[in-house]
């Protein structure tokens, strides 16, 4: 029951925080045996709950011992299916036992359950996959062993990607890949546990890599996450659209990036250089990058810029109404998340959590001052009540409008005033496309 409750709870708020969250070969999950879900961990709390969304059963969770700390965060933890495990760079956690814990894996898994393990271990806001943890793969031999050969598990590799996991209304993608046996490993494992275990887990990173993206150091994934912001625009003509479209972006440059630094990396020092060189340009004008993917026609940008601001005096009194209704808690989620948050990785799940408390508490408290006042009727005041939240969106969205369209005016200033050097930064620009992407 508070599995269910929370299910929903937290999807909610995980709908309003990610604007886009696209699922890649769902069917892949399908299967009426037990499975273990393999993911990599860039996004803490929040990865579990992505999945635990996705999954129409309810999923069970190898989660670290240090949660489970005091009896009453142990009993209400284990009641969602949580099983706490002692790490080895942790210290043990009194009461938790990891032998005890696997049986408890082995038990769920035999009843044909889902085990979320996250091989990584620790969360970090990094696309490379880092060195996986052997435990998944004994997990799995030993059910198989337990029931020889006939368990009928099935281990499946996600990767999961965030255009950017800490911003609000950024986009995720979760990619399922073909689901992996243990199977022929059982006989080895009889006789050497550790090295099974070994080969198992390799195969496990394989199936994962090929759900991610990634780069061989944080250095180069922050060179080529510069480099898809700069490239990433909603005026290039492309058959995907939304959160497909910005992955298959991140996809292709990271793999021809990658190529780069392996076949030609003599080229990388030039890429740097003049990718440093837009970004600069770019902030000294105060351009968006994606505004020199247009063609710029003075006629066309007026008539957008004439009905943009017909738009945006029109919506004052609907973006008033969500501003007074929400700055309050949104101002004191945006003062308080930093100071209790530390790591990155953090953020979005914390934000989630409290934005479930705060916002409704803000809504109830202007209900019942509003009612107190003018005494509404039932239905008035249902409408009002909902109406604050939907408001609140469009009040962001509204504020993110007027931006761009400030940024547009801008840009159209700069094309009559200093045309020339707009045409210098987008043909510097082409030139990096050509640089990455005909090599």
């Amino acid at each position: 029951m508070i599995y269910r409750l929370l299910k929903i709870l937290i999807g909610l708020g995980i709908k309003l925080y990610y604007k886009e969250i696209h699922i890649k070969n769902l069917k892949g999950l399908e299967h009426d045996g037990p499975r273990i879900l393999i993911a990599n961990h860039p996004n803490t709390l929040m990865d579990g709950w992505i999945l635990g969304q996705i999954c129409k059963k309810p999923i069970h969770f190898m989660t670290k011992g240090t949660f489970f700390s005091s009896p009453l965060k142990s009993r209400f933890l284990r009641s969602l299916g949580m099983i706490p495990i002692n790490r080895a760079t942790e210290s043990k956690t009194q009461g938790v036992n990891n032998n005890s814990s696997f049986d408890a894996c082995y038990e769920l898994l035999e009843s044909k359950k889902t085990l979320v393990i996250f091989p990584e271990g620790n969360s970090y806001a990094e696309k490379v996959l880092r060195e996986l943890k052997t435990g998944t793969a004994r997990i799995a031999l030993e059910v198989e062993a337990r029931n020889k050969g006939l368990a009928n598990l099935k281990i499946i590799p996600i990767g999961l990607i965030y255009t950017d996991a800490a911003k609000f209304r950024s986009s995720a993608i979760v990619n399922v890949g073909e689901s992996i046996t243990a199977i022929d490993y059982i006989e080895e494992y009889q006789s050497s546990p550790r090295e099974a275990s070994r080969k198992l887990t390799n195969e496990f990173r394989v199936g994962m890599e090929k759900m991610l993206v990634g780069s061989s150091s944080a250095e180069h994934e922050k060179l080529v996450d510069g480099i898809i912001e700069l490239l990433n625009s909603k005026y290039t003509n492309t058959e995907e659209k939304g959160v497909k479209k910005e992955v298959v972006l991140v996809k292709e440059t990271y793999q021809k990036m990658n190529n780069i630094v392996i076949s030609a990396p003599h080229k990388l020092s030039e890429i740097t250089q003049l990718y440093t060189d837009i970004k600069l340009q770019l902030h000294q004008s105060n351009v968006k990058s994606e505004f020199l993917d247009r063609n710029y026609r003075p006629l066309v940008f007026f008539r957008q810029l004439l009905f943009s601001t017909l738009y945006i005096i029109i919506g004052i009194p609907f973006f008033l109404f969500g501003l007074l209704h929400n700055i309050l808690p949104f101002q004191f989620a945006d003062y308080i998340i930093p100071k209790i948050v530390k790591e990155i990785e953090y953020y979005a799940p914390v934000a989630v959590l409290l934005g479930l408390v705060i916002y409704p508490l803000n809504y109830v408290g202007f209900l019942y001052l509003i009612d107190y006042f003018f005494s509404m009727t039932f239905w008035v005041k249902f409408i009002y009540f909902f109406s604050m939240p939907v408001m609140g969106l469009f009040a962001y969205y509204y504020y993110q409008y007027m931006k761009h369209i400030s940024l547009k005016g801008h840009f159209m200033y700069l094309m009559k005033n200093e045309k020339e050097k707009m045409k210098s930064i987008r043909k510097d620009k082409e030139k990096l496309k050509k640089m990455i992407f005909d090599e």
